[in-house]
This record gives C-alpha cells, structure tokens and sequence, in this order.
C-alpha cells in the first residue's frame, strides 16, 4: 500500500477494491459470467443505437429517446466492467484515489441521467397517449432535444459537485474499499476526515434526483392507465398498454433494485446482499434493457427482421 505524508497524518493515495475475494473459487466463472454479460450488454444496445439511426420507421421521439438510453446505459456499464474484468485477470485490485473518484463521478453521473432519461420516455408515453392528437406538435425535435439533453446534464452536474468535494477529504487508512467499485459510502466510510457536509450535499442531490423523477414517472402511469382503463375495446387497451410496457418494466427493474440498495440498512449480515442487488442495477439492468425491448416491441422486432 503506498502512501504520502500530509502533515502528521499518512494519507492513502489509493484504494484496494476488495470486490468478489471473499469467494475465491468463483473468480474464474465470475470472471466468465461478466464477460459474456459485457459482450452481450455492449452488443445488444449498440444493435438498437444502429437500428434507431438507420431504419426510418424509428426516427420518432420514443425511439430517440431508447437510443439514447442505450447509449447511456453502454457508458454505464463500461465504467465497471472492464476494470473489474482486469482484476479478475492480473489480480490486481488497486485503484488510485483519482482513479477512484473518476469511475465515481462516470457512474453516478449516468445513473442520475438514467433517472431522468426514464422520467422523459415516461412523459413521452403520457403524451402519446392521453393526448395522441397534440403528440407531434408537442413531442417536436426541439422538446425531445432538450428533455435528452436537461438528463445528461443535471446528472452529469450534479455528480461533478460531489466527485468536486471528494478531493477535500482525507483518507489516512484503511484503505480497503468493501465494494466492487467506487460508490458513495464505502469511499467515504474510509475517510478520517468530517464527511458531515459531503454526505449532506449528496443526501439532497441524489433526493432531487431520484424522487421528483420517480414521483413525475408514477404520476405519469396513472394518466396513461386512467386513459387506458376508458379504451372500449380490449384491441385497443392491449395496443395502447404494449407501448409503454417495456419502459414500465425497465424502470420497475431500475427503481427496484435501486432503492433496496441505498435504502436498505447497511448492515454486515446484509454486505454480500448489497452486492448482488448493486450487480443488478449496475450491470444486469443494462443487460436486459435490450432484450426487454426487443422482444417486447413489434417495431424494434421489424426492424431487426
């Protein structure tokens, strides 16, 4: 472990991400399983990017929008992977505090777009269905633009406020992360320094960033299965609820496993548990968006086809 003096105190300039070693006999079939999921992940929304852009019957704003998610969620994903899949390989689980802080500030930047991305293909449900004669004139170039664009960039913004703050901190030892990457608690928990104010500022980001979103995205189901709920016939019902059904699958998935991670008690006995959950909505929600998609929609199956 190296270190660098800072006054009195010895100051960890890197951390060691302690990741799956606590089960050395599953290293080599973990390290299969998540290649094959990186490959199939990266394969899968790199498919549905080339089928947005190139099939014209995809260039309305749904479709812009899934393209962008699965431009997002290809970032996503490739902020841990790889790194964690060349652990696996070396055995080397060191990660320099810039380091660190950079994946910090990849990956909750893209979650906090993800929130808001599916909070605007929500709203584009709501507009398509309980208002489809306003549709076009509403959902315009400009306004899917700007909802695309206000997701990266709040996201983005505000994980650079934090990952800002974070340099501020000292880390004088331990220096072993008990995660698979750089999240928020286990690099602060680490710290010897006051973390009052940073855990704060996080606190009332990450609310402005996950409940207004999720609240936005469940009242907008409830217009859309109102308005649905009133369709005389069940053809219509059907049509009108299979267009929005993969995206309320995928923010059930998303929000799902998000909020057992951070709202869950942290505890040792649940330790191993987080893990798994945060595999879930780091590494296999980008997995199944794809598929979720695909098999779920007649035009993305068209397309294909």
């Amino acid at each position: 472990m190296r270190r660098a003096d800072k006054g009195n105190e010895t100051a960890v300039v890197e951390f060691i991400i302690l990741g799956f070693q606590s089960i050395p006999e599953v290293q080599f079939i973990l390290f299969l399983t998540f290649l094959v999921t990186y490959i199939t992940t990266v394969s899968g929304n790199l498919l549905i990017m080339l089928l947005v852009v190139t099939d014209h019957h995809l260039h309305n704003p749904m479709f812009f929008f899934l393209g962008n998610l699965s431009f997002l969620e290809t970032c996503y994903t490739s902020t841990i992977l790889p790194r964690m899949l060349a652990s696996f390989l070396t055995n080397k689980y060191v990660i320099s505090l810039n380091g660190c802080f950079l994946q910090y500030f990849l990956f909750t930047g893209l979650a906090g777009a993800e929130c808001c991305l599916l909070t605007a293909m929500s709203y584009d449900r709501y507009v398509a269905i309980c208002k489809p004669l306003r549709y076009t004139t509403i959902m315009n170039a400009r306004c899917c633009l700007q909802l695309a664009g206000g997701s990266w960039l709040n996201g983005l913004l505000a994980s650079a406020i934090v990952t800002c703050l974070m340099p501020q901190l000292t880390f004088c030892g331990p220096n072993e992360i008990d995660h698979f990457f750089c999240d928020f608690t286990p690099v602060v928990k680490l710290s010897c320094s006051d973390t009052h104010w940073i855990e704060l500022v996080t606190f009332i980001l990450a609310f402005l960033l996950t409940l207004p979103p999720f609240l936005l995205t469940l009242i907008s189901y409830v217009y859309i299965s109102n308005t649905i709920l009133r369709i005389p016939s069940s053809t219509g019902r059907h049509k009108a609820f299979s267009t929005c059904s993969s995206h309320l699958t995928v923010v059930t998935l998303f929000y799902g496993t998000l909020i057992v991670v951070y709202l869950v008690p942290k505890t040792n006995t649940l330790g191993d548990l987080h893990k798994v959950f945060s595999v879930c909505y780091t590494i296999v929600t980008p997995l199944v968006n794809p598929l979720i998609y695909s098999l779920r929609n007649n035009n993305i199956k068209r397309a294909l086809r």
